[in-house]
């Protein structure tokens, strides 16, 4: 074996040792992937048709926060981590009491609309199979859900994903009227500062 062919060696040696680092320090993908809907898709070009794949799919952390997209390609494995990807990137974050939603509450998005509601404790999710895997992504134990409108299971997806926007705790609520103080980070420093001051 020649010399440059033992130094080609060498450096491949050393860069896969690099990636294999590279991977190690990377942290690891926050929350869980759920696949709701895999739709094969045709379009009909001059030579005939050419198939693909849409994928819809959901990341949740379990703990209120939850992201939901679609992702498009000539491959299932393709279209999944493309909508994996863009899920991610667009998590919504709303509050949890308990193990169900603060209140009752209508998501629309284009033809479909979601109602839910606050549910007791041991009820479980009462809901279609796009919205169970979103509360199941989310950490949403007990709530009661019903759709309204159109049966698309990408809009009523996003009907859901409208419906956990509006949601907000009752410390929100309070702030907006009146009822109580918003808590800023930026407060505490100055008030030991003018403690200081005085001391």
């Amino acid at each position: 074996m020649s010399n440059e062919a033992l130094v080609k060696n060498e450096n491949k040696k050393e860069a896969k040792g690099k990636r294999a680092e590279f991977q190690k320090v990377r942290p690891a993908a926050e929350g869980k992937t759920t696949v709701i809907h895999v739709a094969r898709t045709t379009k009909v070009v001059k030579g005939g048709k050419r198939m693909g794949f849409r994928a819809l799919v959901v990341v949740g952390n379990g703990m209120g926060k939850v992201g939901v997209a679609i992702g498009k390609a000539n491959q299932v494995q393709a279209a999944i981590a493309k909508a994996e990807t863009h899920a991610r990137k667009h998590m919504v974050t709303f509050p949890i009491v308990g193990e169900t939603i603060p209140h009752e509450v209508i998501g629309k998005f284009g033809a479909a609309s979601v109602w839910m509601k606050p549910a007791a404790p041991g009820t479980g999710v009462i809901a279609g199979s796009g919205a169970r895997l979103l509360f199941e992504a989310a950490g949403i134990k007990d709530v009661l859900a019903k759709s309204l409108g159109s049966t698309n299971p990408c809009n009523l997806v996003y009907a859901t994903m409208e419906a956990f926007k509006q949601l907000k705790s009752k410390d929100a609520v309070n702030v907006v009227r009146g009822k109580a103080e918003a808590v800023t980070e930026e407060a505490a420093p100055v008030q030991t500062a003018d403690a200081a001051k005085a001391e």
